[in-house]
């Protein structure tokens, strides 16, 4: 069969023929219709992420939609290394299978359970954002930034701020329930009188940070008092990305006077998490409230598609 396969961690994936996948014990064999091209899967492929395989060659991907023998179709995630998403088929857990709802296509059932399902669960599971509070999102351009956007005004947000570098789909933000957009891409003695101003009196009470670096050291810098003084609101800011850098400096004086707590993703979460989580995300696209740029790729150009990914929009892989 056709793959998506590496055959040494770093390189880009060439489009191969691959031993066919057999389905063993609680296992199923999924014939794949679309696998969405995620900077994870880089990560992965490249060799600098921690469930990145230690052998090769192997074969690309995280998750996708596809059928089943018995024609059901199905977004999938799991695969058994050395198999992956991008191939003509894969082998996954049973457990790992979830149906599609038929208003979404294959394109956006590929493309929108990875982005969206992780805005949510950091919104929702890992913030635990309650209705009217204010939320900004940093590093809003990207594809997953965007949904975060969108999924907070759906889950009843206050006030959503989103910030980044690209102007045009910063503006695109307001149409899709940002209330303010910020610009990264200035001075950054601007940049923190820009999360000042947006912070207002009530502040920030959830911040997703899928930037970390110079971005968040500013942002920081903007909350923390400049003397004693009695804390308004506390500021959860969950750590979800490193578009910026991987490391920040972080003076002990934004701790003593600020209430901040800063958490992780914490991994996969429990089973009916996800569950919900992909349930949710799924019927709010098949409903229309939820929506993913995509651009259609075929299997055979995976090898240059690998080189020219655009953050704010998702490529499809499809065999």
């Amino acid at each position: 069969m056709d793959a998506a396969v590496v055959y040494k961690l770093g390189n880009s994936p060439r489009c191969e023929q691959f031993p066919e996948p057999v389905a063993g014990e609680n296992e199923v064999v999924v014939h794949v219709l679309a696998a969405s091209l995620k900077p994870v899967d880089k990560l992965i492929a490249g060799g600098s992420h921690y469930a990145s395989p230690r052998e090769v060659p192997f074969i690309c991907g995280t998750d996708g939609v596809g059928r089943l023998d018995n024609g059901q179709r199905v977004f999938f995630g799991g695969c058994r290394p050395p198999y992956g998403a991008m191939a003509q088929r894969t082998v996954v857990p049973k457990a790992f299978i979830f149906p599609v709802p038929d208003g979404l296509n294959d394109e956006l059932a590929a493309a929108l359970p990875n982005p969206g399902v992780s805005a949510w669960l950091s919104l929702k599971y890992r913030a635990k954002l309650a209705p009217g509070e204010n939320v900004l999102i940093l590093g809003a351009t990207g594809v997953t930034g965007g949904l975060a956007v969108r999924i907070a005004r759906l889950l009843g947000a206050g006030r959503v701020v989103a910030a980044g570098r690209n102007q045009q789909v910063l503006e695109s933000l307001l149409q899709r329930g940002a209330d303010a957009v910020i610009r990264l891409d200035v001075p950054a003695e601007e940049l923190k009188q820009a999360f000042v101003k947006e912070a207002g009196e009530s502040g920030f009470q959830v911040v997703i940070d899928y930037l970390w670096g110079q971005p968040t050291e500013v942002f920081l810098s903007a909350i923390t008092s400049a003397g004693f003084a009695a804390v308004g609101t506390e500021t959860r800011l969950v750590q979800v990305g490193e578009s910026a850098a991987t490391s920040i400096s972080l003076p002990a004086a934004v701790l003593r006077s600020t209430a901040l707590t800063i958490l992780g993703t914490a991994g996969i979460p429990p089973g009916d998490v996800l569950a919900n989580a992909l349930q949710q995300i799924m019927a709010d696209g098949a409903a229309g409230r939820l929506q993913v740029n995509t651009a259609r790729i075929p299997l055979a150009e995976v090898e240059s598609a690998w080189q020219h990914s655009q953050s704010s929009v998702r490529m499809v892989i499809t065999p």
